[in-house]
């Protein structure tokens, strides 16, 4: 059973990745509109993800009979004036997730939560992942600067990345994500 601390916390998140989502398709605009298609692309593969990672929180949340609340979501903003900005901003961003997915690790082990804390294991894992990616994309994009050859390769090799999970959830996230 989940407790109430741990559902509004839970919730909280929910509305936190679907934001994500919301802030990595504006990216995917901003992106396309400094002409960089490839990159665009792998901000709209990131959506997906993002958008999968705010159903796993809402299955659970229904598994353990709880309640989901959904609120608001903010508008994201912010003009980016170049990719490295933009990325720069993932990174940032998903440093703040990674804050967020350990604050619900605090609280689910300190109520001795195990069940939300072997779902949480997973976003740790995950976060890890996220931060490293959009690190490694920095990176590059500050060791190429204003190179626009290789800044036209880059963006090219980032377009490459696809869609791996699943983004059809009308069987649940779990049933999808074994499909997938």
């Amino acid at each position: 059973m989940l407790g109430k601390k741990m559902e509004e916390a839970i919730n909280l998140q929910i509305n936190r990745e679907i934001y994500s989502a919301y802030l990595y398709m504006s990216m995917s605009i901003g992106a396309a509109s400094l002409g960089c298609k490839g990159s665009a692309k792998w901000l709209m593969v990131q959506f997906h993800e993002e958008m999968v990672h705010a159903m796993k929180f809402i299955e659970y949340v229904a598994d353990q009979n709880g309640t989901v609340d959904f609120g608001a979501i903010a508008g994201p903003s912010g003009q980016y004036p170049s990719l490295c900005a933009l990325f720069e901003k993932v990174l940032s961003h998903e440093q703040a997730v990674t804050a967020s997915i350990n604050a619900l690790m605090e609280i689910a082990v300190g109520e001795r939560d195990h069940a939300t804390q072997a779902l949480l294991s997973w976003y740790v894992t995950e976060q890890v992942e996220e931060e490293k990616n959009a690190g490694e994309i920095v990176r590059t994009l500050t060791m190429i600067g204003d190179n626009k050859t290789a800044l036209f390769m880059y963006d090219k090799d980032l377009g490459l990345r696809t869609v791996t999970v699943p983004t059809d959830f009308s069987l649940g996230v779990t049933a999808a994500m074994k499909g997938a």
